[in-house]
C-alpha cells in the first residue's frame, strides 16, 4: 500500500466513487428494463422528461434505503453482510417502484420484468460489492494498532478485534500503568491507538498526544462519553457550555414513536397473522400445551410486563434447569421451536405488547426481573435504559452477540437513547432484516475462551515478576 493510499481520506473516497458507480449501474438497469418491458405496453404518452424524472427518483430511493440498509460500507463491513444488506435494499427498492409505476399507470402492470430487473441487480450487486471488498482490502492494508488498557477485562476487545484482521491489527497490548514517555514512544511506532478502560486524566493525555501527532485514535466510550455525545451546545457566552438533560425522549418524541408503532404493529399483525395461525396449530398439535409463553419483564421507568412469545420449549421448561446457549442443542427445545427460534419467529406475539402499549418496536431490550436486580447491583447505571420502553429491536440485538455483557449492552442501549430519531428508529427496523439471514453468532464463545487464556497467561507473568 502507497503512502498516499494510506493517508486518511482516501479509504471514503475510494467507497463514495464505488457506491456512485454502483447506483448508476443499478439505475441503467432499470432504465433499460422500463424502456423495453414498460414504457410502450404502459406508458405509450409519458413525456421524453419523464424516463429522466423516473431514473432519477430511483436513484435517489437507492441511495435512501441502501444508507438505510448500510449497503454501501464496502471494506468496512463484511463481504456477506454488505451483500446481505444489498438484497434487502433491493427488494424493498423494486417493491416501492413496481406500486408507484402501477400508481402512474392507473392499474397493475406487468409483474415479470420486475422480477428480472431483481434478479439483474441481485448479480450486479454479488459482482460488485465482492469486487469492491477484494479491491478495498488489497488497496489498505490493516492499520499497526496499539492498545492502551486500564485493567484486563478491558483487553477483550483487542479478540474480539481479531476476528476482523482484514481491517484491523491489534500487534501490541500496553497498561496504562507502563512509564508515560516509554507509552508514548509505542504510540509513535503505530498507526492507531485504541484507548480502553483508561482513567480519565491519563487518557486525556494520550488523547492529545495523538492529535498532535495526527494518530488515529479510537476511544471506547465510557457511560459519561455517552451522555456528552447526546448534550446540546449552547454559545451564549464567550466559554462553552454543553446541556445534558434529564435523558430519555421528550413529549414530542414519545407521540411520534407512539404513532410509529401502532401503525407498524397494526400492518405487521395483518401481514403475519397467516404465519402466527400457522404456528400456533403446529405448536398445539405437537404436545397439547399452551401456545404462548409468557415471562415478566421490566420496561420503562421499571414498570413490569408480561411479554409474549410463541412456546418453543416443552412446558415448564424452566424446571428442568438451565439452557445450554453454546454450540450444543438444548433438548428442551421442541421439534417446532427448532424451526422458529433460528428465525425468530417465536417473538411474533410480541407485536401486541407493543400494540398495547407495553413496549415499542425499537429500543432497549426489556430484561427479566431478576436479571434487572443483578445487573443493578453490579451496574447502577443499568437504570438508565429504563428512560424508554423496551423494544422488539435495538442496537445491543442487532450489534451484539450471545456474550456481549450487561456493561456493554447498556453502552449500546444508550448511544440509541442519546441519539434518538425516527430516522434512526427506521434505520435499525430494516438492519433487523439483515440479521434474521445470519445464524445466531457464538462466537463470542470462542473470544471468551482467548480472554480466559490471556488472562491466566497475564496473572503467571505478573506472579513471576513479583518473584
Amino acid at each position: 500500500m502507497s503512502d498516499k493510499l494510506s493517508r486518511p481520506g482516501y479509504r471514503e473516497i475510494l467507497r463514495r466513487a464505488e457506491s456512485f458507480f454502483e447506483i448508476l449501474i443499478l439505475t441503467l438497469e432499470f432504465y433499460l428494463i422500463w424502456r423495453h418491458y414498460y414504457s410502450t405496453r404502459h406508458f405509450p404518452h409519458y413525456g421524453s422528461m419523464g424516463k429522466y424524472v423516473l431514473m432519477m427518483v430511483y436513484a435517489v430511493l437507492l441511495i435512501f434505503v441502501f444508507y438505510l440498509c448500510d449497503s454501501l460500507k464496502f471494506g468496512q463491513l463484511k463481504f456477506s453482510d454488505v451483500f446481505v444488506s444489498q438484497v434487502i435494499s433491493i427488494l424493498m427498492v423494486n417493491f416501492i417502484t413496481y406500486f408507484q409505476l402501477c400508481l402512474i399507470s392507473n392499474r397493475l402492470i406487468s409483474i415479470p420484468p420486475m422480477l428480472f430487473l431483481t434478479l439483474l441487480d441481485v448479480v450486479c450487486c454479488f459482482g460488485l460489492s465482492f469486487l469492491y471488498s477484494s479491491l478495498y482490502h488489497k488497496l489498505f492494508s490493516p492499520r499497526n494498532m496499539v492498545m492502551i488498557y486500564g485493567n484486563e477485562n478491558a483487553v477483550s476487545l483487542k479478540f474480539k478485534m481479531d476476528r476482523r484482521q482484514d481491517k484491523y491489527a491489534v500487534n501490541t497490548l500496553l497498561s496504562i500503568e507502563e512509564d508515560g514517555e516509554y507509552i508514548k514512544s509505542v504510540i509513535d511506532k503505530h498507526d492507531a491507538v485504541i484507548i480502553n478502560d483508561v482513567p480519565a486524566e491519563k487518557r486525556n493525555d494520550i488523547l492529545k498526544y495523538c492529535f498532535g501527532k495526527n494518530i488515529r485514535t479510537y476511544v471506547v466510550p465510557k457511560i459519561s462519553d455517552i451522555l456528552t455525545k447526546g448534550a446540546h451546545d449552547i454559545t451564549l457566552f464567550d466559554t462553552p457550555l454543553m446541556l445534558i438533560k434529564r435523558g430519555g425522549l421528550n413529549p414530542t418524541q414519545r407521540l411520534v414513536k407512539r404513532i410509529f408503532d401502532v401503525i407498524l404493529s397494526l400492518i405487521a399483525i395483518i401481514v403475519s397473522s397467516p404465519v402466527m395461525l400457522l404456528i400456533a396449530i403446529a405448536i398445539k398439535a405437537e404436545d397439547g400445551g399452551p401456545v404462548f409463553y409468557k415471562q415478566e419483564r421490566v420496561t420503562i421507568d421499571e414498570r413490569k410486563f408480561n411479554i409474549i412469545k410463541f412456546r418453543s420449549m416443552i412446558v415448564n421448561a424452566e424446571a428442568q434447569g438451565l439452557s445450554i446457549p453454546a454450540k450444543g442443542h438444548d433438548p428442551r427445545i421442541t421439534k417446532v421451536g427448532s424451526v422458529i427460534r433460528p428465525l425468530r419467529l417465536d417473538e411474533l406475539p410480541q407485536i401486541f405488547n407493543i400494540l398495547v402499549g407495553n413496549m415499542s418496536i425499537v429500543g432497549p431490550r426489556p430484561e427479566r426481573t431478576e436479571h434487572v436486580e443483578k445487573y443493578t447491583a453490579e451496574i447502577p447505571e443499568f437504570t438508565y435504559r429504563h428512560k424508554v420502553k423496551g423494544g422488539l429491536t435495538g442496537y445491543a440485538q442487532i450489534f451484539g452477540k450471545y456474550n456481549t455483557t450487561a456493561y456493554d449492552k447498556l453502552r449500546l442501549d444508550l448511544m440509541y437513547i442519546e441519539n434518538y430519531s425516527l430516522l434512526l428508529d427506521i434505520k435499525l427496523i430494516v438492519m433487523t432484516a439483515r440479521i434474521l439471514f445470519k445464524k445466531e453468532s457464538t462466537e463470542g464463545f470462542e473470544v471468551q475462551e482467548d480472554i480466559e487464556n490471556w488472562k491466566k497467561q497475564l496473572k503467571e507473568k505478573n506472579n513471576k515478576s513479583g518473584e
